[in-house]
């Protein structure tokens, strides 16, 4: 299997699970991963949150780690990466009023390279205007962004954890679903997994 270079791009309050599990699983299979975060160059950290389903009417959320970035936002150039994760938490609130942000996600989706969005990381993909057509999903709460962008939605299981794919497309409701939703990108990103 060949290395694929892959792109997250995170904020500060991301969804701690969102950035750290799908971080540590790509490596795992031998992906190079650059995070970064406007405004960040390597070695600075952005602040994390967990998000947890605790009953409420909606999540609860608490502090969580520091996360180090590792390559510098302003270098990214999306020729460069093979795939692109989007992880969700409070950061895609504000990380899509950043023109670049948004311009490197529609590079890497008319480029038809694999993109992985979870919880309110599809905020970023109504923001970036490349959900008119498609199949998606996200955290409920983000439903009615998803189908006004013009995206036809995938039911979220009761466990949050089915993921949804169309074409370049993987998404998923939260961080329940990591093993559907990593298996699924790297099925889209043409890694195999040898026993």
């Amino acid at each position: 299997m060949a290395a694929k270079k892959i792109l997250i791009l995170a904020g500060d309050f991301v969804e701690d699970y969102e950035l750290m599990v799908p971080f540590q699983m790509l490596l795992m299979v031998g992906h190079a991963v650059d995070v970064v975060s406007p405004g960040k160059k390597p070695g600075d950290t952005i602040a994390t949150a967990i998000h947890d389903f605790e009953g409420h009417q909606t999540y609860s959320e608490k502090r969580g780690h520091n996360f180090t970035i590792n390559a510098d936002f302003d270098a990214v150039r999306a020729e460069n990466y093979d795939g692109l994760v989007l992880p969700g938490g409070r950061a895609p609130e504000f990380l899509r009023l950043n023109a670049r942000v948004i311009e490197i996600i529609k590079e890497m989706d008319a480029a038809k390279k694999p993109i992985a969005a979870i919880c309110h990381g599809p905020q970023l993909l109504v923001t970036a205007g490349v959900l008119k057509n498609r199949r998606s999903t996200a955290y409920p709460a983000v439903m009615p962004d998803v189908v006004d962008a013009g995206s036809a939605w995938c039911a979220v299981n009761e466990t949050a954890s089915n993921a949804c794919v169309d074409g370049n497309l993987v998404t998923a409701p939260a961080w329940p679903a990591h093993p559907a939703w990593m298996a699924a990108f790297l099925k889209v990103l043409g890694t195999r997994i040898e026993p």
